[in-house]
């Protein structure tokens, strides 16, 4: 776990240097770390800078399937996919849809 940059990129929050990449950057950590919940926040946050960041849907998919909430996963997915497409992101939309085909199989329906 690494805690010390988990700790350097906090104080940014709030600084001119917080925004949708400094929040992705939290969330990563806070998932390589195990906690699940802090990255979903810290996601989420980076989705509401910056609501067409593929790379964010992406991890939050990721966060809230390893968190066990694999409806809000599989709609995290979805939302994710449409923005990569719409954007001409191919590989992450591709990714995405890969981890939403996953999600099914095991019978998860999105929560909307």
């Amino acid at each position: 776990m690494s805690t010390a940059l988990i700790a350097n990129l906090e104080k940014l929050i709030g600084s001119a240097r917080d925004g949708a990449l400094l929040r992705y950057s939290l969330g990563s950590e806070y998932l390589k770390a195990g906690d699940c919940e802090r990255a979903v926040a810290r996601l989420r946050e980076a989705l509401e800078k910056d609501a067409k960041y593929s790379a964010a849907w992406k991890l939050l998919g990721r966060a809230l399937a390893e968190a066990g909430r694999p409806a809000e996963a599989l709609e995290a997915f979805e939302r994710g996919i449409a923005v990569a497409e719409a954007k001409g992101d191919k590989q992450a939309a591709k990714e995405m849809a890969v981890f939403a085909r996953r999600l099914r199989k095991q019978g998860a329906e999105p929560s909307g």
